[in-house]
Parts: C-alpha cells; structure tokens; sequence
C-alpha cells in the first residue's frame, strides 16, 4: 500500500520504465500532467527527425525524396500493426484521420452486407455521427446497442462498431466475446483502439477481429493532429471496397489512368496524398511505444491506476466524489475517472495549480496514465490536489467559466 508520497517516489525509482520519461521533452518538471492520453508529451527522437526531414529531404531532396516517402504509410503501419496490433504486414495503414477511417470501414462493411449498423449509445461522437452518416447514406438503420447486447437487437445486423477502452471511463471490452457476438449474427466486427493502442495489449487477429482503427496522438505520442490508421484483417482484403477513392490508391498511379484500378492488399484503403511530415512524427512514437514493450507498458499503467483507486478512497471519497471507472485495475486502460457534481469548476481550479486532468461531461474529472511519462508522484500530487481544490471549495471562484463550458 502506498500510504506517503515517499512510497510513489520509490515505485517511480524502481519502475522498469523509469528511464522512458528522460526521452521526452518536458520543459516544466513541476507540472503535474494527468491528460497523456488525450495528447501524448513530445518524445525527444521526434524533434530530431523532424529537422531531418524538414531541412535534408524537403529542403534539399525536394521532390526527390519522394523515393523514400512513397512507402510511409504502408511501412509505418506494419511498424505499428505487427508490433502493437497483432497484425500481420499488409493489414495496417496509417492515413486520414480515426473519422475518416471510421467512415471507410463501416461504409465498406456494410454496402455489400444486409442489415442495420449498430453502435453504442453513449460511444465517442465521431463513431456515432459517423455510423449515422454511412447509415442515412445507404438507406439503413442505426441501432443503438441495448444492455442485453446483440441478442436483444430484433433486426439483420451488418456491421458492429465499439471501442476497446471507454473514453470516459476507461473501461475495457472483452473484445473477443463482442467479436463473436456480431459474427454470430452475421456481421462484420469494428473495433475502435484509438484509447486502447500503446496503453494495452492488443491482438487483433488472435480476437478474430475484422475491422479497426484508430489515432496516434494519444499513448502513441504522435502529436497534434497525427496521422490515423486503419486495420483490415488480409482475408478480407479483397471482398471490400473503400467508399473514399483517390489516386494514392490506384494501379501505377503516376500513369494517370482514366479509370479507377486499385492496387491489391491494404494499399487499396488509400485515398490522398500522405501527410509526410506527420508521419515521420507519428513513427518516432510509436518506435518509443515499441521499444518500451506493451506488456511492460500494461504493468505500469495497472499500478498508476491501482494507485489513483487508493488515493480516491482515502483523499476524495469523503468529499463528494464517486470512482467512476471499473474497481479492477485489470479492468481499466490508460486512464480513469472521477465523478463530481462540479467536475468542470474542479479540472479548472487543477489547471489554475498547474495540474492539468480534463473534463468529460458532464460529471467527469478524467485522468490521465500514461505509462511513459505519468509518474507515481504525478498521481499523487495530483488527486492531493484535488482533494484541495475541493476541501477548500476552490473550484467556487470557477463556476459561472464551468458553466458556459458545459
């Protein structure tokens, strides 16, 4: 039991990944950063490569250097999908953005497949307003899943679209179970990873997944507006067809052909022309992530999140405050949550004494473990002061901003 702020400097000194921290760029040691898994610290490798690639191959290169670019989203996404995926090279590409990919898979799921669309009621809303796009477009309907899960669902089903963490509460899906579930009623499974990849272990293929995609920016570190990807499981490569065609994906390309002919394999998911610079940032993080390992990495984040449980029961219980997310750490990802009646005025008094959660509505105080760079003493500083801010009823003086925040 960690009962003193000296014991979470001990764990932060005998933790495996202790020296991970020193290879990202963290100009305030003091500020107290619980929201890693909303945008992920700047890994010091990045900031090297992208001078390399801004001031040798755009600069000097130019259009040359597209010899070494042309293969990006296709060699950074088998990085990412064989090391953290469970994929096999050729299932993952990194392109476009989570919604953008969302719309592609669902979109290719369900044209040649009877039935509705179904999605969580209370899923992040890209995924929701997505599958409500792709469902209004083919003239099909969307189906909220109801508690009693798929067997409750009295309609054909195409496609089932969840998320592998909960973006509220961290939660984790059983994904192989959901996965049977929507094949046993015929439809194609989509998983979105985006909270899950790099925060804990995933296997696509040994879930017998179909379909997933997901960001970077967040547990990958790949910064603000990070390049996105996408996974189809290789045998069902050549019974889809993305909705989204552009001529990054067509047969010798630079011949300009009249008509669309795409290329075989995960190539063909390609719309536009990559973003470059970005994914030479997104592969330095997910090379860290890698690096690290996820088992290690899946470790550590249990302990920071069995460590944030403790402190909530002993510091924040008797103050108004309910765990939101599951009891077991096993149970949870890369981050957890707290509710508040006035979470919005308590992340606002956080920020104001440089720490830095965030908020979910509407009761949500959300955070962040990223295993990285989150340390024990973080978690600690961090819910010490939150039972400030509401001990002393700090967060007051933040109502009337809250309020037209929410």
């Amino acid at each position: 039991m960690v009962t003193t702020r000296a014991d979470a400097e001990a764990l932060d000194e005998s933790s495996p990944l202790a020296g991970f921290r020193s290879r990202f760029r963290i100009p305030d040691d003091g500020l107290v950063y619980l929201n890693g898994n909303s945008l992920g610290r700047l890994p010091l490798a990045t900031v090297d490569r992208l001078r390399r690639v801004v001031e040798e191959e755009w600069a000097r290169g130019l259009v040359r250097s597209w010899a070494t670019w042309i293969d990006d989203t296709t060699r950074v996404g088998d990085l990412l999908g064989t090391n953290l995926l469970g994929a096999r090279p050729g299932e993952t590409l990194m392109a476009d953005a989570t919604t953008v990919n969302l719309f592609k898979l669902l979109w290719a799921a369900a044209a040649d497949r009877p039935g509705a669309l179904v999605v969580e009621r209370d899923e992040f809303p890209s995924d929701r307003f997505v599958a409500e796009a792709v469902a209004t477009h083919l003239g099909r309907a969307l189906v909220h899943l109801p508690a009693g899960g798929l067997d409750a669902v009295d309609v054909p089903v195409a496609v089932v679209a969840r998320s592998v963490v909960d973006w509220r509460t961290g939660a984790i899906a059983d994904v192989q179970s959901g996965t049977a579930a929507a094949q046993a009623r015929g439809a194609l499974a989509l998983w979105d990873c985006s909270h899950a990849v790099g925060s804990v272990p995933l296997d696509l293929r040994g879930a017998g997944v179909d379909l997933a995609a997901g960001c970077s920016y967040k547990h990958l570190c790949g910064g603000p507006g990070a390049p996105a990807w996408l996974w189809v499981r290789e045998d069902l490569q050549p019974a889809l067809r993305q909705p989204v065609w552009g001529w990054w994906a067509q047969r010798g390309q630079f011949a300009t052909g009249p008509a669309y002919d795409p290329v075989d394999g995960i190539g063909a998911w390609a719309s536009g022309t990559p973003p470059v610079l970005a994914l030479a940032v997104a592969e330095e993080g997910i090379r860290l992530v890698a690096e690290a390992g996820i088992e290690d990495i899946r470790a550590r984040s249990q302990l920071l999140s069995g460590l944030a449980r403790d402190l909530h029961d002993q510091l924040l219980a008797d103050l108004g405050c309910a765990w939101a997310s599951p009891p077991e750490r096993e149970r949870v990802g890369g981050h957890v949550a707290v509710r508040h009646p006035h979470a919005a005025a308590v992340v606002l008094a956080l920020r104001a004494r440089g720490v830095v959660p965030d908020f979910r509505a509407p009761d949500l105080v959300r955070i962040g473990l990223h295993a990285l760079t989150t340390r024990f003493v973080d978690v600690w500083d961090g819910l010490a002061a939150t039972a400030e801010v509401l001990r002393t009823k700090a967060y007051e003086a933040h109502l009337e901003v809250a309020t037209r925040v929410t």
